[in-house]
């Protein structure tokens, strides 16, 4: 197997897989892991299971979450404006596409301006790709979809995206604030020099602003977010035969402003010990003891633009909200 030869092929539809993907890690051994030391945290990663992944739709819909409505809503806006700063037939890359729901909107602007379009999500579960690819497909006629099942991280490095012309890349849901800045700059990096000069990259990102619209946006008066950061531990229990009492941890979001992240967490109500069997650990926590489950990044403009220099990208345009809570960054490659 090679990356040059499709796992699959159909019509319109290419699935790449990585012939030689990088080992890692299981559930079992994460959550051993990250039960083995303190301060205790466990890995965002496997939140969406398909309860999770549930309970985060559910928190899209939520008023208070607006990320996600808002990045849509500047989608729609600005899409054509987008797209127009090529004069070129562009070809579309996705970092981490999903299930591509608000890329329709950057297709649909593309497709209005030229007869055909090659569209490269990357994402790392193949089922997600075989099913978003076929929606698309039956959507747009004009579309070929050539995707890739892998790690960007590890294609990038690999070198293995191949594109023919002038590429709009897209790094959506504001996913660049899930990784720490050393990683972001090595992803900005690693996709500048993918790129050519002339390519195009929008970020979409969550911007810095009050503190209380922050926090309220992840402690939902519902708590939805609570549950979907419960299930965690829910899931430990189903698969790793751990005794998890849910109803003895309160979850909390808290922004650390000098990190600019929310960080979450679930703290133990009361002293316990806990045994997960299947990953061969136990963990003591104290009353107030607490999980760390995710970081959340929040950037100023001039913040996101110092990342995306590791990359030779140059500010093009800058679309915000009139709230000021979210932000689409056109960069071009120099």
């Amino acid at each position: 197997m090679s990356w040059t030869t499709p796992t699959a092929r159909s019509g319109r539809f290419s699935l790449y897989r990585d012939p030689h993907p990088a080992r890692i890690a299981s559930f079992a051994e994460d959550v051993r892991t990250g039960l083995g030391m303190r301060p205790y945290t466990l890995a965002p990663k496997y939140f969406y299971d398909d309860l999770g992944s549930a309970l985060f739709d559910a928190i899209t819909r939520l008023p208070e979450y607006y990320l996600t409505r808002v990045e849509r809503d500047l989608l729609a806006t600005y899409g054509s404006q987008i797209v127009a700063a090529f004069d070129e037939p562009l070809e579309l890359v996705e970092l981490g596409s999903g299930s591509a729901v608000k890329t329709r909107l950057i297709i649909e602007a593309i497709l209005a301006r030229q007869e055909r379009l090659t569209y490269h999500p990357i994402e790392i579960s193949p089922d997600a790709l075989i099913e978003s690819s076929q929606g698309l497909l039956a959507s747009h006629e004009a579309l070929t979809v050539s995707a890739y099942a892998s790690d960007y991280f590890a294609l990038l490095r690999a070198q293995r995206l191949a594109t023919t012309g002038r590429v709009l890349a897209l790094f959506l849901g504001s996913n660049v604030g899930n990784f720490e800045p050393t990683a972001a700059r090595e992803l900005f990096a690693l996709l500048g020099a993918t790129l050519h000069a002339g390519d195009g990259l929008l970020v979409g990102f969550d911007l810095k602003k009050d503190i209380s619209v922050l926090e309220l946006a992840y402690n939902d008066p519902t708590g939805v977010t609570a549950a979907f950061n419960k299930n965690l531990l829910a899931r430990i229990n189903r698969e790793l035969g751990g005794n998890f009492d849910l109803g003895a941890f309160s979850f909390a979001a808290r922004y650390d402003e000098g990190a600019g992240a929310i960080r979450s967490y679930l703290s133990a109500d009361v002293a316990m010990k806990v045994d997960v069997p299947g990953s061969g650990v136990s963990a003591e926590l104290a009353a107030g003891e607490t999980i760390h489950t995710e970081s959340s990044y929040k950037f100023a403009v001039d913040d996101m633009l110092e990342l995306l220099a590791a990359g030779d990208f140059t500010e093009r345009a800058t679309f915000v909200d009139n709230a000021g809570r979210y932000a689409l960054t056109l960069v071009i490659r120099t």
